[in-house]
């Protein structure tokens, strides 16, 4: 018998993965801070969009631009690969067939940047919430010239090999995102990066506000659905930029910024039932489960700066201790856990800046 005659044919790849194949060939080894490639031309992605025939719905979105934040949107998978299916092919090749050696192919996160603008007229959206890849200036999402309202989040020492040693030099970048007379939000932060954001703002003619941290008796007895301290901060800034973009869009007159007001239903639902996969995400073993003391669990967290490994240590610290209180209070007997660590880092981030500060904060909270 021959080789491999009984073997059954490979199944075919379905349109969703050939779609995500196709993406993925954009990828490049080229280093993010290699200045001399021709791709990290800014200007270039204006040509993209005008290829695309994207430059008048553009300027028609209602977009909050957000900058300095770590955060991910979820989405509905059935729709995400509905609306893929539907716009990538048309993207892809029309890019394809009017690129050149002047204006090369997008790399993959710019196309998909770019993908994403399309889609977004597609689907006539109300609103595009629009986070920032890497700093801001020069971002790919930083040709949207008239946003509704810009926010900056907390700032901390990231990417430093293209935005700089400082904090001053990363809130310069970020600050990038700042438009001519456009509201802009942040957090408090450390005055070398607040000075920079401020100067920014003022150069721009830009009002630049500090949102409050949210005071955690506007939940009305709820809590946040995201954890950690920090998390206050982030929904200060949250409830912020989505008054001000409910009032410069008629939809509301009410201010909720001094946070002397009620909110609005529809803010508290977001607040405590929002997920971010990869952020202080506990997953319990598909194969094992999690009903009993002694299962297996996860304690992911994607955080990748010094600030942030302080952060993920607090968090699991804090989750280890809860789940001990719920067990010694519904009487369950408490076995002896072992607590593995996985860590990893890109080549382009130090480990031993990160992992110490991790263990260190876990130490320091007695786990």
């Amino acid at each position: 018998m021959a080789e491999g005659e009984n073997e059954s044919p490979r199944p075919r790849a379905s349109p969703y993965d050939e779609a995500v194949d196709a993406l993925s060939s954009l990828i490049t080894k080229r280093s993010r801070a290699d200045k001399s490639n021709k791709g990290d031309r800014f200007d270039i992605l204006y040509d993209y969009i005008k290829m695309l025939d994207l430059e008048e719905p553009i300027s028609k979105m209602k977009v909050i631009h957000v900058a300095g934040t770590k955060g991910k949107v979820n989405m509905d998978s059935a729709k995400m690969r509905q609306v893929l299916l539907k716009e990538w092919p048309e993207c892809g090749t029309v890019l394809e067939e009017k690129t050149s050696d002047d204006i090369p192919m997008p790399g993959y996160f710019r196309f998909l940047v770019l993908l994403a603008f399309k889609i977004f007229a597609a689907e006539q959206v109300d609103v595009v919430i629009l986070e920032v890849g890497l700093g801001g200036k020069f971002d790919p999402t930083n040709v949207v010239q008239t946003p509704i309202v810009c926010g900056i989040s907390s700032l901390g020492y990231d990417h430093m090999e293209i935005l700089g040693n400082t904090l001053g030099e990363i809130a310069g970048e970020k600050a990038g995102i700042f438009k001519q007379g456009v509201p802009a939000f942040t957090v408090p932060q450390p005055d070398e990066a607040m000075c920079v954001l401020e100067e920014k703002a003022s150069q721009l003619d830009v009002k630049l506000q500090v949102a409050p941290l949210l005071d955690a008796t506007l939940l009305n007895g709820l809590h946040l659905a995201l954890d950690g301290e920090h998390q206050y901060l982030n929904a200060g800034l949250a409830i912020a930029l989505c008054s001000t973009w409910l009032q410069r869009t008629g939809h509301n007159e009410i201010n909720y910024l001094d946070q002397t007001n009620s909110l609005p239903e529809q803010f508290l639902k977001g607040l405590t039932t929002a997920t971010l996969q990869g952020r202080a995400q506990i997953v319990p073993d598909r194969l094992i489960g999690a009903e009993s003391p002694g299962d297996l669990l996860y304690y992911l967290d994607g955080a990748h700066s010094p600030e942030s490994m302080e952060v993920c240590g607090k968090w699991f610290s804090h989750a280890i201790t809860g789940e001990s209180r719920q067990q010694n209070a519904s009487n369950q007997r408490q076995e002896n856990s072992t607590q593995i660590l996985l860590f990893n880092c890109m080549s382009v981030r130090d480990p031993q800046l990160l992992l110490p500060r991790l263990i260190n904060t876990c130490a320091n909270h007695g786990k």
